[in-house]
């Protein structure tokens, strides 16, 4: 992927155009480090482009890319993303004039068959090209807008468009801009019908729609194969992005397996490398080693600490756009830093598979076939709005293209037509005797091969854990806290007259919610983010599936749902940590081994007050009571996040509470 920037009509001072055309584009730099350019003819029209090379790493892919008629430039434009049939159609279509790289093919394909050709693509990409023979103005994005864009307005007529909103903020020229929308193309100029989809599949087309094709698990699997294969297209070093979950797994060893039989054909030789970060002992750092030992791959493990990822959290914020998604994206954020800092340029990544297949943990809940279904449907036609933009812009915050073959159109086009009941959650039913139907059971069973394994059983079968909660639940926990200490109750308590759109309903979105102001501060920069309630990254629409979800404050993190490993360590209500049950906190109680009851200060259950701390403090505050757990003889799986606290022996809770300067139970919860 890359960085485009464009403006079509721009009027004025066309040299001070040219310069302004330039300084909004560097402002995506971080994008396409490798090689920067801008075109003009001179007539208001620029095209602009930060390149990260990636296919034709040469000169040869460099952009803008053009279409002469003698001296003059009759076509040019500039693509951010891959377009993995580039080959193919050149063959095919006979594109003499498409030049080596893959972005080459669109200008070339357009003069053939004009705006029909954006269908013909395969892959993520998001262009813009001007034809300067007839003025017409055309761009477009993939079908799930895997790649990032925006499109703006000028005050003068003029038309812009950018990979990121911030090419676009606090700029006079500009009046007002938003999200370019997925599988849309926009034609300007003479004849120009402004935006039009292009990707019509019957399931997103028809609301009524609800498939009744039976699964058929091998076809599953060669659709992921073939997905996972065709992204590795690249002329530079790769990974995989291997959280150690369901679906990065199987990613990874698909593409471990296509490296196998290049190196046995003496086409490639080097291993299959894979990437993984977490707190120490997080879950997805334990899984991933096990999967990296299995396949044998070169692994990477990469650790950060909750300060290093709350240090993290101005930055992530103004790369991802957005105040949503800031919990996983940290992590990703600082794991592509590592990558990159390798001499890594593209990785591959699992997202697609939860929302296409329900895989959330939220999906048990589902009411009928019909509603997950489209949910289903709501949750992937989102996507730009949510992983798919956290997966895009946290990797290219450092140049680092992240392809996701779990939105490949051929995978969409057969999963999205399997009958709901083929994906649906029954933890009762064990089709094969052993393994129960559990969230996205329909991929573990494809690729369920106990003769040619592709992963570890455990690994296979493993629950679905979000990436946020994966890599540590410390981290965030954390987050929770030093939003807590960091936003006073006076701030919050009046956050609907600050934020009276959109009003943020706990403190860690108020924090967010400010940052996001301090670097977005344009009403039509908040109206690109998703708004409504979420329980374990559901939809708004989805809450209605639960009583108890419609009357909390709700919460992202898959802890959030009854069926979760450790939800019973989780306070939905109040999001936070439950260290004592409700009768537990009502007065001190004299343990039954005879030790002393729980000091009243520890155990006040009412108090209204919350203990104020500065938020490094709260990470110390957290250790200090593990460390003081382990102290009074508690087992050090005491000091996991993932034990349930009703194991914990009540005599060593409370008097790890005592040695602790705190004023209820409520504080120490949220040490926790």
């Amino acid at each position: 992927m890359c960085g485009i920037f464009a403006v079509f009509g721009l009027t004025g001072d066309q040299a001070a155009n040219r310069r302004k055309v330039v300084e909004l584009s560097k402002r995506i730099r971080h994008r396409g480090p490798d090689w920067e350019s801008t075109w003009t003819d001179g007539k208001g029209n620029f095209v602009s482009h930060q390149r990260l090379a990636i296919v034709s790493p040469g000169e040869s892919g460099n952009q803008p890319c053009f279409l002469h008629q003698g001296t003059d430039a009759q076509k040019s434009w500039v693509v951010n993303g891959e377009i993995y049939n580039y080959v193919k159609l050149k063959e095919e279509h006979k594109l003499e004039d498409a030049g080596t790289s893959d972005s080459a093919v669109v200008g070339s394909l357009y003069q053939k068959y004009g705006t029909d050709m954006v269908s013909m693509l395969d892959g993520m990409f998001a262009f813009a090209l001007y034809d300067s023979e007839t003025g017409r103005i055309f761009a477009g994005r993939d079908h799930m807008g895997i790649s990032s864009m925006y499109v703006g307005y000028g005050k003068d007529g003029s038309v812009w468009f950018a990979s990121e909103m911030k090419s676009f903020v606090n700029e006079p020229m500009i009046e007002s801009y938003d999200i370019f929308p997925p599988g849309h193309m926009y034609t300007g100029g003479p004849g120009g019908k402004g935006f039009e989809r292009w990707y019509k599949p019957q399931w997103v087309e028809d609301e009524s729609y609800v498939p009744t094709t039976p699964v058929d698990y091998e076809v599953v699997r060669e659709t992921v194969v073939n997905s996972v294969v065709k992204r590795l297209m690249t002329d530079v070093p790769f990974g995989v992005l291997l959280s150690g979950g369901l679906d990065s797994s199987v990613v990874a060893s698909v593409a471990n397996r296509h490296l196998e039989e290049a190196r046995n054909n003496n086409v490639a030789d080097h291993k299959l490398h894979t990437f993984s970060i977490g707190i120490k002992g997080a879950p997805d750092l334990v899984a991933a080693k096990k999967v990296a030992d299995f396949l044998g791959t070169e692994h990477h493990e990469f650790h950060f600490t909750p300060q290093e990822a709350i240090d993290a959290i101005p930055d992530v914020v103004y790369h991802l756009e957005s105040y949503e998604q800031v919990r996983a994206s940290v992590p990703m954020f600082l794991l592509s830093r590592k990558i990159k800092s390798l001499g890594v340029k593209m990785v591959l990544s699992g997202e697609g598979a939860d929302e296409t297949l329900g895989g959330y943990l939220y999906f048990h809940k589902a009411p009928s076939g019909e509603e997950f279904h489209k949910e289903c449907v709501r949750k992937t036609v989102r996507l730009h709005q949510w992983d798919v933009m956290r997966a895009n812009k946290s990797t290219l915050a450092w140049g680092l293209e992240a392809r996701v073959p779990f939105l490949d159109k051929e995978w969409l086009k057969l999963v999205m037509n399997i009958r709901p009941e083929d994906k649906m959650i029954d933890m009762a039913d064990k089709p094969d005797g052993k393994h129960a139907r559990s969230e996205k059971y329909l991929l573990r069973k494809a690729f369920d091969t106990p003769e040619d394994p592709y992963l570890p059983e455990s690994v296979l079968f493993r629950q679905k854990e979000q990436f946020s909660d994966g890599v540590g639940y410390d981290w965030v926990d954390g987050l929770k806290d030093y939003a807590e200490a960091t936003v006073s109750d006076e701030e919050f308590n009046t956050r609907n007259i600050r934020f009276p759109k959109n009003t943020p309903e706990t403190k860690e979105y108020y924090l967010l919610r400010s940052l996001f102001e301090k670097y977005y501060p344009e009403p039509c920069a908040l109206d690109t983010v998703p708004t409504g309630k979420s329980i374990a990254c559901s939809t708004p629409e989805a809450v209605s599936w639960c009583p108890e979800w419609e009357n909390s404050t709700g919460d992202i993190s898959g802890r959030a749902v009854d069926v979760h490993e450790s939800s019973k360590d989780f306070d939905l209500e109040d999001s936070t940590m439950h260290l004592l049950s409700c009768d537990e906190v009502a007065g001190p109680k004299a343990p039954s081994n005879g030790a002393a009851p729980v000091p009243s200060a520890v155990m006040s259950a009412g108090a209204p007050a919350r203990r104020q701390v500065a938020p490094k403090a709260a990470f110390s505050l957290r250790q200090q009571f593990k460390a003081n757990m382990l102290r009074v003889g508690a087992p050090r799986a005491a000091s996991r996040p993932s034990m349930v606290p009703s194991k914990l022996p009540r005599a060593q809770i409370a008097s790890a509470a005592a040695r602790m300067s705190v004023l209820s139970v409520r504080s120490v919860c949220r040490a926790l």
